[in-house]
């Protein structure tokens, strides 16, 4: 075997191997699914055994895939750390980083950090999808995502953005000034409300609560369904119907009086925001800068906020 044939097509193998699409790997490496394919036959030809089983579906690993992951990942993890350790020293990080966020996110960790971002890692391009449905980052071709905690999978790797959450119901002073306040959960089917609808599963979304400190959930009514969480909380903002919104994303709108809470006691929390992305790129320059960077943000906004709090006492 020649020399420059040794390390033929095992570009394409780690890539289809992390993210377990042809189609994803050919996106990330700017060529056809046909050319990845093409590639890694004929490096199962030289190696003498199939690497990967294809369905219509899904990509999985051959034993024999496996078994030349857990061999040539290390190699090239050690390679790509002591390129970019060179190319860091020379210029800084650089590449094309994709995030995958949610709407309420995009105003709270995204906006407020581009620009710093920008300033300091001038040669790094952003690309940012903005979608509510939870996605899954190997095959969107995204490196990192912004979503609430439960629902990231273990095997990511998660830096916290915010405290817990507390889900709120909330309604413009005109509504309630109209038609009052509802006492418990049940009497929200009485009420006007503005309906989520995830844009991912199609499923109409429940009100979780507690009544009386069990956990319930409300299939509430409404005349507005809505699959985009800004237009509900302009909705409520006209006063046409209650929000069920995380306190995070209408935290303004309840400091001046725009919007109000209601059924407090009722209210149920779980785990704040994260930015997560898989173990293996973490070791990525252009992840690890936007991750600082998101980082000293986070930090000195609860820095401001116990300040805050300490002036108020």
């Amino acid at each position: 075997m020649r020399s420059d044939e040794r390390f033929e097509g095992l570009t394409a193998f780690l890539t289809v191997a992390h993210r377990r699409s042809f189609r994803a790997a050919a996106k990330e490496l700017g060529v056809t699914p046909g050319a990845v394919s093409q590639t890694i036959r004929a490096l199962e030809q030289r190696v003498g055994h199939p690497l990967f089983v294809r369905t219509t579906r899904s990509v999985a690993m051959t034993e024999e895939g496996q078994a030349l992951l857990a061999k040539v990942a290390p190699a090239a993890a050690a390679i790509d750390d002591a390129l970019a350790a060179i190319g860091a020293a020379r210029k800084g990080p650089t590449g094309h980083l994709r995030l995958s966020v949610p709407r309420l996110a995009v105003p709270l960790f995204v906006t407020p950090v581009l620009r710093r971002f920008h300033d300091l890692y001038p040669d790094v391009s952003v690309e940012i999808s903005v979608e509510d449905a939870l996605v899954d980052l190997q095959e969107s071709g995204c490196d990192a995502g912004i979503r609430i905690g439960d629902s990231i999978a273990k095997d990511m790797v998660a830096i916290r953005l915010s405290p817990e959450i507390r889900w709120c119901v909330v309604g413009a002073p005109s509504y309630f000034a109209e038609f009052g306040h509802p006492g418990a959960p049940r009497d929200l089917l009485g009420h006007s409300t503005i309906r989520y609808r995830s844009p991912g599963t199609k499923i109409l979304y429940r009100w979780e609560l507690q009544d009386e400190g069990r956990p319930c959930a409300v299939d509430v009514p409404g005349p507005f369904t809505v699959n985009d969480g800004m237009l509900g909380l302009e909705l409520a903002r006209q006063g046409l119907g209650l929000l069920y919104t995380a306190d995070i994303s209408v935290a303004n709108e309840l400091a001046d009086g725009t919007l109000q809470t209601t059924l407090d006691a009722c209210s149920t929390t779980s785990p704040g925001c994260f930015l997560y992305f898989p173990a293996g790129a973490q070791h990525q320059p252009k992840l690890r800068a936007f991750a600082d960077t998101v980082r000293e943000f986070v930090a000195g906004k609860a820095a401001v906020t116990r300040k805050r709090g300490a002036r108020s006492r």
